[in-house]
């Protein structure tokens, strides 16, 4: 496979048109003050399905041959990609399948089944949710959609970030969750594309660090056990293949993040920017939050990738954070 292209984001992005939101850019003066720097978050919880996974899985589906998708699509996620493949199987009017972890939270496995996606149910570091899915694929004759590992799965979510420099080309620093890497790696490109300057950092959660780690021995590696994190979004054991070619490439560096950090950081956007953020959307901005990305010039821009939270859960981790002091100048 060639490589991913700006090309390829920006025929995405007209393929996309008309089908996702186009989520809104976030910023405050409280958020300013707490992170030391301008900052402007690209609000993707408020994406169709509640997170900037619409984005590929739409694209990768859409661009299938009509024979190739007609039996169905499937494939396999912790909650986010599942719901997005549940909601383009929807409007391409085909069947969906999705292999979900049995303990994922309760309103991603509720929208799926509401979108008229089946749920295939696997466990967590004993079932192989790989092997699960071609099962399924060669049984059904259903195509198999990646939640990260294909290039329309990253050119379809380097779309978001096409729309945040767009609106905000003074961004120097742009901020992004990795988990399989298709996010960072369609941001990293598209940014490079419009300005070679900007720089592009992942963050991982300190639990889930393969591809931190990776970038280090300079080959992907893959960690001894599944991650154990409340970021559920971003437990990859290991980078995906094309997601990792790039990103190996194109990113600055990667930050490690702390579940309190990002509980912080979830409370911090709930109270200052009035948004729902799952753990591991909220991700990146606890990195700029905790000041563990590096910044030299213009703003810093923020992915909030996703809202999947449950609302019991939600209460119990932004509760138990402390609140961040205010500014005096607040």
């Amino acid at each position: 496979m060639s490589e991913l292209t700006a090309r390829d984001i920006e025929q995405a992005a007209v393929n996309l048109a008309p089908v996702v939101s186009r989520t809104p850019n976030l910023s405050a003066l409280s958020l300013d003050q707490a992170a030391g720097w301008p900052v402007v978050c690209k609000a993707e919880s408020l994406q169709r399905t509640g997170s900037f996974k619409f984005r590929g899985a739409y694209h990768h589906a859409s661009s299938l041959p009509v024979r190739e998708r007609e039996s169905g699509l499937v494939g396999a996620s912790s909650g986010n990609h599942a719901q997005a493949l549940a909601l383009a199987g929807r409007l391409l009017e085909v069947p969906t399948t999705v292999v979900i972890p049995a303990d994922a939270p309760a309103p991603k496995v509720e929208g799926v089944r509401a979108l008229g996606g089946q749920v295939v149910t696997y466990q967590r570091g004993t079932d192989d949710r790989d092997i699960l899915v071609a099962e399924i694929a060669a049984r059904e004759g259903q195509a198999i959609v990646p939640s990260a590992n294909s290039r329309h799965i990253m050119a379809g979510a380097g779309t978001a970030a096409l729309e945040l420099l767009t609106d905000h080309t003074e961004i120097g620093t742009l901020v992004v969750p990795v988990g399989g890497g298709g996010l960072a790696a369609g941001t990293a490109v598209i940014a490079k594309h419009l300005n070679p300057t900007v720089k592009v950092y992942g963050v991982e959660p300190e639990e889930g660090s393969d591809t931190m780690l990776s970038l280090r021995c300079g080959q992907r590696i893959a960690l001894p056990e599944p991650p154990s994190t409340i970021a559920d979004g971003l437990g990859h054991s290991s980078p995906a293949p094309l997601p990792w070619a790039v990103n190996s490439r194109y990113l600055d560096g990667v930050v490690t993040v702390t579940d309190q950090n990002i509980t912080t950081a979830m409370a911090f956007a709930f109270r200052h920017l009035k948004v729902v953020a799952e753990p591991s959307g909220a991700c990146a901005l606890a990195a700029v939050l905790a000041g563990l990305v590096p910044h030299e010039l213009g703003t810093i821009g923020v992915m909030i990738s996703g809202g999947g939270v449950d609302l019991s859960a939600f209460h119990r981790l932004i509760t138990t954070t402390p609140a961040r002091k205010e500014s005096a100048h607040a």
